[in-house]
């Protein structure tokens, strides 16, 4: 069974169209890039998926609930529409990191601020405080930055910055893991840290969405790529083949540009 479903999504900006009807599903621990040209959608399409927009039209399922199908008369409440959110987690561009909090206080703020919620939390809030921290704890030793946890954002590179949000991304469980443009803020030394954690996550069958202008590391880190183009999947399949025969003229322009930028 599918982990994510999207049919036919649609999304526009006033008079301008930046989804066009896009389809696709995930299953577990895929791993899905996203490529193409800036406008394309794919931040957009992001968006949308993690409910920080709204789409137009379409549908989106997460395991075997449908959480967007206005068509259909799905409307989530507000509790079910967070419940939504949890199950993303976010990597964005720039790191957002809190700067007046430490390395760790960063990673667990969403998951304490979470688990008050919890109608157990008053009374076990001791364990369920040290179980968030061991959690984090265990997350900056994945990304490499266990001897960080006490430091403060403007005390680490922006290599090292992006790993704490990967952490953070990764503390709240979510089912799927999102990235966009993970690298373009660093410096290109810095590019080859943050994508080998992610290198990392693959192998350990992480289901990730990654919209990235490396396309090498796209390539090899993929199970699937989507190439985006004026709002529509062009192209779509294994790596072999979307940077092999299935290349459109417009794909090859494509890479050709981003490579030669590189």
């Amino acid at each position: 069974m599918s982990i994510l479903e999207v049919k036919d999504l649609y999304k526009n900006f006033g008079k301008t169209q930046v989804l066009r009807g896009i389809s696709f599903s995930m299953e577990q621990g895929e791993v899905l890039s996203i490529i193409g040209s800036s406008g394309s959608g794919k931040t957009t399409l992001l968006r949308c998926l993690t409910s920080l927009e709204r789409a137009d039209k379409g549908s989106i399922t997460v395991g075997n609930k449908i959480v967007f199908d206005p068509e259909r008369g799905v409307k989530l409440s507000k509790e079910e529409a967070r419940e939504n959110q949890l199950q993303f987690g976010m990597v964005f561009q720039q790191f957002n990191l809190f700067p007046q909090y430490s390395v760790l206080d960063n990673v667990t703020l969403a998951s304490r601020l979470h688990a008050k919620e919890r109608p157990d939390y008053k009374e076990n809030k001791k364990q369920i405080i040290a179980e968030i921290e061991a959690n984090a704890h265990d997350l900056l030793e994945k990304v490499g930055l266990s001897a960080k946890a006490g430091n403060y954002p403007c005390q680490l590179s922006g290599g090292q910055q992006q790993r704490v949000a990967i952490a953070r991304a990764l503390a709240m469980k979510p089912a799927i893991l999102c990235f966009d443009e993970p690298t373009s803020a660093l410096d290109p030394e810095l590019t080859g840290e943050v994508l080998a954690v992610i290198r990392s996550l693959a192998a350990q069958d992480t289901t990730m969405i990654i919209v990235t202008h490396e396309m090498s590391f796209a390539r090899d880190v993929s199970d699937t790529v989507l190439f985006m183009e004026e709002g529509v999947v062009a192209v779509k399949g294994a790596p072999d083949y979307v940077f092999g025969e299935g290349a459109t003229p417009r794909m090859k322009a494509f890479i050709g540009a981003v490579s030669s930028h590189g």
